[in-house]
C-alpha cells in the first residue's frame, strides 16, 4: 500500500478448508458421499466449481474515503499464474512461480485485492492453514439480522498476518453477505464491511461492493471481466 492508511484497512491472509477422504460403505463396498465442509459450502455457493475452467480475470480494487481515491487494476493469467499490476503510470508484470523483491513486494498488493473480490475461493487454495468453526446461530455486525457464522483463525506461522481470525457471516444459501476481520484473534473486530452487489460472471458470484458501518470507507471492483478456456 502507499499509506500506512491501507495498509491497516486492507491487509487480508487467505483461508482454507477440512477436507476428508471418501469412507467405504460396510455393506456394499462402495464409497459413500461425504458431507461437505462448511468452507467447502461457501466456495461452492460462489461458484467454486468453475474456476478450473478459468483463464483469465481483470479487475480494478477501488477505495474511497471521504476526499481520498485509490485504485489499482490487475490482469490474472490463472494457468501461467502471470500477473499484471497497474497502479498509476507504474506496470510491472511477473510471474507468481519465480518472483524477485520487487515483485514480491507487488504480489502483496495483488493478494490483498484478491481476496477482497475471492476470498471464498481462498477457503479451498490456502487449505492447510487455518483452524475453523461454524455457529448456526448468530448476529451480523453490521446488520444485526440473524445469520450463520463461520470463524477461521490462521496458524502462527506464515501469511502476511498470521494468528488472525475472520467471521464470515451468511444465510442458507452459503453467500457472504459480511464479515469482521480480528488482529491477533482478539475478542472485538478491527474491521467489519458488507459483501453486497454480486454479480455472476462464468459461474462465478462475485461480490462488488464492500461497506464499513460508519459510511466513511467504501471499497469496490470496477473493470470485471472472466475469461474461460
Amino acid at each position: 500500500m502507499k499509506t500506512n492508511y491501507l495498509v491497516t484497512i486492507l491487509a487480508f491472509l487467505f483461508f482454507v478448508a477440512c477436507k476428508t477422504e471418501p469412507k467405504k460403505n460396510e455393506e456394499s463396498a462402495e464409497p459413500t458421499e461425504i458431507e461437505k465442509s462448511v468452507p467447502e459450502r461457501i466456495a461452492e455457493a460462489h461458484g467454486f466449481d468453475h474456476w478450473s475452467d478459468v483463464k483469465e480475470i481483470t479487475f480494478t480494487f477501488n477505495v474511497d474515503r471521504d476526499s481520498m481515491h485509490f485504485e489499482r487494476s490487475w490482469d490474472w493469467e490463472t494457468k501461467s499464474n502471470t500477473v499484471t499490476a497497474i497502479s498509476g503510470p507504474d506496470t510491472l508484470t511477473y510471474n507468481r512461480n519465480s518472483m524477485d523483491s520487487i515483485a514480491m513486494k507487488t504480489n502483496s498488493g495483488f493478494i490483498n485485492d484478491r481476496y477482497w473480490l475471492m476470498a471464498p475461493f481462498n477457503l479451498m487454495w490456502d487449505s492447510n492453514n487455518y483452524t475453523y468453526e461454524h455457529t448456526e446461530e448468530a448476529t451480523a455486525p453490521i446488520s444485526e439480522e440473524p445469520m450463520q457464522k463461520l470463524t477461521i483463525v490462521y496458524a502462527n506461522e506464515g501469511g502476511y498476518t498470521p494468528g488472525d481470525a475472520y467471521d464470515f457471516y451468511f444465510k442458507d444459501d452459503y453467500i457472504i453477505r459480511e464479515w469482521a476481520y480480528r488482529k491477533s484473534n482478539q475478542q472485538e473486530p478491527n474491521l467489519v464491511s458488507t459483501w453486497e452487489d454480486y454479480i455472476e460472471m462464468e459461474g462465478l458470484q462475485l461480490a462488488k461492493q464492500h461497506n464499513r458501518p460508519d459510511g466513511g470507507t467504501s471499497l469496490y471492483f470496477t473493470g470485471l471481466t472472466v475469461s474461460k478456456e
